[in-house]
């Protein structure tokens, strides 16, 4: 078919594209000056601040205005942070505290950080509220358990974002709470009638649209409460219908990663790119791997839909219309946001809020720190937890319970600390911990996840996250060597 400049054009409005490397290669630049709506950034491209400011500075000059987007929701998923975790505590802990000052004050303070840095789309807040237990993905990424108080932290969060010129992005919608399994390996289904969806699910992304989020990512997960089947991504009364008719959403639509097996495992991710354009997505987020030979087969399908009539022309238009917008908000924001006092301490003081102990915890005498690995998540990746930093002796192990004699020998004399992260969702965890407290009833046990399973203990400190905030926070606690923390990326 003949190249159609205008077709492809619209096309690129529509892509929001990785890349692997530190500096902006040719066709990502080329690409942006053609029409490319933005990047999504990931820690394979930021190193110190100074590389990240001139990689967006590089950017920006390509185009008017091009979006620069991450994912950084602070707490367990942080991309500026990913070298040593988060200065900002997680929803989980935000909602632990319960106070929307603080999680606005929070996302303000973020915000201005990712601003400097030359970001001003932030794929964040998750506002899904976590009901199931083993969710995989979600978890401390939430608010917390109930809708009405994720609503109102959800609604601060987009203030406090927005408020710094970055435009916040709530997800996933209709909500990825009540899954689980993970939407990058499956098609999660949620099992709830259009009642309790409405009551709970929707909430949150109502209050978000009231507080004038600019953006909404969505979810691949299947909702037949809701009607119909597949993907929510790819559904057009979803994306349509309940999100613009009915919450009255006025933005843009941002996918989840198109490189997900929830939505692209079966067909491909050009034709689930077209299938999400043509049900309402404007902006398609490609994904962490999704690079040049890739994005020309997508682009290429989108216009060959188009030409097909299977993808209305009108569609690309308005999408292209819509990230257009998004690009105008952001421009004029920026340029008249008023810069916020400093206020650098707010994560750790927010962390130190959210942290809970239960029992006695007494001074610790030279305590011997275990900390019982748990794998990252597609969401979370390779980012450092634990009190290790503090407790320089402390000792990662595997969740084996053939370890435990050897670790209470290792303890003797000392006391004993067991550091774990969703202790409730592993079984060989928990079997190594109870082996543990079997031989020393009186150790304290730190959850850096969500605080679930409760064994009996001599304490049991809580801390709603496993950011570096946080381990700080359970450190300051337990006496451990705190000092000046290093800088990270931002």
């Amino acid at each position: 078919m003949p190249y159609d400049p205008t077709l492809a054009r619209l096309a690129n409005a529509t892509l929001l594209v990785p890349f692997e490397s530190y500096h902006a290669p040719r066709w990502v630049l080329e690409g942006l000056a053609d029409g490319i709506s933005g990047v999504c950034l990931f820690h394979n491209n930021l190193d110190t601040p100074e590389q990240v400011t001139a990689l967006n500075a590089a950017l920006s000059e390509a185009t008017d205005t091009p979006l620069i987007s991450l994912d950084e929701e602070g707490g367990d998923v942080t991309r500026i942070g990913q070298a040593r975790g988060s200065d900002y505590p997680g929803n989980a802990a935000l909602g632990a505290v319960d106070d929307p000052d603080l999680t606005r004050d929070t996302h303000r303070s973020m915000g201005d950080r990712l601003a400097a840095l030359g970001f001003n789309l932030d794929l964040a807040p998750s506002v899904d509220v976590n009901v199931a237990d083993d969710n995989p993905v979600i978890g401390t990424r939430s608010f917390g358990s109930d809708a009405e108080l994720v609503a109102r932290h959800a609604a601060a969060a987009v203030i406090g974002l927005q408020a710094a010129g970055v435009a916040a992005c709530a997800k996933h919608f209709p909500g990825h709470g009540a899954t689980s399994q993970d939407s990058h390996h499956t098609l999660p289904r949620v099992e709830a009638d259009a009642d309790l969806l409405h009551r709970r699910e929707l909430l949150p992304f109502r209050a978000a649209v009231e507080a004038g989020v600019q953006s909404i990512l969505t979810a691949h997960i299947e909702l037949p409460g809701l009607g119909g089947e597949g993907p929510a991504t790819l559904a057009p009364h979803i994306l349509n219908d309940l999100l613009r008719d009915e919450l009255g959403f006025r933005g843009t639509v941002v996918s989840d990663a198109m490189d997900m097996d929830g939505v692209s495992g079966r067909i491909g991710i050009p034709e689930a790119s077209v299938l999400a354009v043509a049900a309402g997505v404007d902006l398609l987020c490609l994904g962490r791997r999704v690079y040049e030979d890739q994005i020309e087969l997508i682009r290429a399908a989108l216009v060959t839909a188009v030409r097909e009539g299977r993808l209305p022309g009108q569609r690309l238009e308005e999408a292209a219309e819509r990230n257009a917008r998004l690009r105008t908000w952001i421009r004029e924001t920026s340029a008249r946001r008023a810069a916020a006092p400093a206020d650098e301490p707010v994560g750790l003081a927010g962390a130190r809020r959210a942290v809970r102990v239960d029992g006695d915890l007494p001074p610790l005498s030279d305590p011997f720190v275990v900390e019982v690995d748990a794998p990252a998540g597609m969401a979370v990746g390779e980012v450092p937890w634990g009190l290790a930093p503090w407790f320089p002796g402390s000792e990662r192990v595997a969740p084996d319970a053939a370890q435990a004699d050897r670790l209470i020998a290792g303890a003797r004399g000392r006391d004993l600390v067991v550091v774990v992260r969703d202790a409730h969702r592993y079984p060989e965890a928990r079997a190594l911990v109870s082996r543990l407290l079997d031989a020393r009833p009186g150790a304290v046990v730190v959850e850096m996840g969500l605080p679930i399973w409760r064994p009996d203990c001599g304490a049991y400190v809580s801390t709603y996250g496993a950011a570096h905030v946080n381990g700080l926070s359970a450190a300051e606690l337990l006496g451990g060597a705190v000092g000046a923390p290093a800088p990270g990326v931002g």
